[in-house]
């Protein structure tokens, strides 16, 4: 090949793996501020840290997100927000009975968050939220409202099937939301310093959950489903 050509050939080369580089940046920098964010929390987190932990220059980062809060915000969108969408898409097709839509909903919880680093995210915010209202008021929009409302979607099914008793219906998401919330902040705080009697084993733990909600919920006819099947099953 004459010089010239593969003078080309190399530079374009470099061109091509620059230009995959760039696109990848996004997705490396909200992957390092996942990391930063739940090991040192919002306050703490610099983004300069992030930068460097991403392997770029802090005014490459600013290129992407205008301020550390854009950057949190997408972060939650990334990696909790942004799975509501096929999760409503979900119940609206599901073709089971309401006790396993449940179920399915904590297995698929449990998948796409609770056993991410994204279940720090949670733990930030009630440890943070009071501090930083404007990200409290916008993880409320992003994450609690729509969570909360996918929750009661599935509970009122129920009752209208007749498969779950009649509920309030705002305590009766807090009752599905509060173990999960309970997992979160323990696996990011007190399972790091507690003997191995103490730990908690979160599958076996989200499946006794289940069973208890499942008997509370229950009209009385229905069956709850076995513990055991909460991960297995789909």
């Amino acid at each position: 090949m004459p010089l010239s050509l593969a003078t080309d050939a190399t530079l374009t080369d470099a061109h091509a793996r620059r230009a995959r580089r760039k696109d990848a940046r996004p997705g490396e920098l909200l992957a390092a501020a996942l990391d930063l964010f739940v090991e040192k929390g919002y306050a703490a987190t610099r983004v300069e840290e992030v930068a460097t932990l991403a392997g770029v220059s802090k005014g490459t980062l600013f290129l992407y997100f205008s301020s550390k809060e854009e950057l949190f915000k997408a972060v939650v969108r990334e990696h909790i927000s942004g799975h509501f969408a096929t999760w409503s898409e979900e119940i609206e097709h599901f073709e089971g009975s309401s006790q396993e839509m449940l179920r399915y909903c904590l297995h698929s919880w449990w998948e796409h968050i609770g056993a991410t680093k994204a279940s720090g995210i949670p733990k930030l915010m009630m440890s943070e939220a009071r501090n930083f209202p404007e990200l409290g008021a916008f993880y409320q929009q992003e994450v609690m409202r729509p969570g909360s409302e996918l929750i009661a979607r599935i509970l009122q099914r129920g009752i209208t099937r007749g498969e779950f008793r009649q509920m309030d219906l705002k305590y009766g998401v807090y009752m599905v939301l509060a173990p999960l919330l309970f997992l979160s902040m323990w696996m990011h705080s007190l399972d790091a310093c507690c003997d191995p009697e103490s730990r908690i084993e979160p599958e076996k733990y989200l499946a006794t959950q289940l069973d208890m909600l499942l008997s509370g919920f229950s009209a009385g006819d229905a069956h709850p489903a076995s513990p055991s099947s909460l991960i297995s099953e789909h």
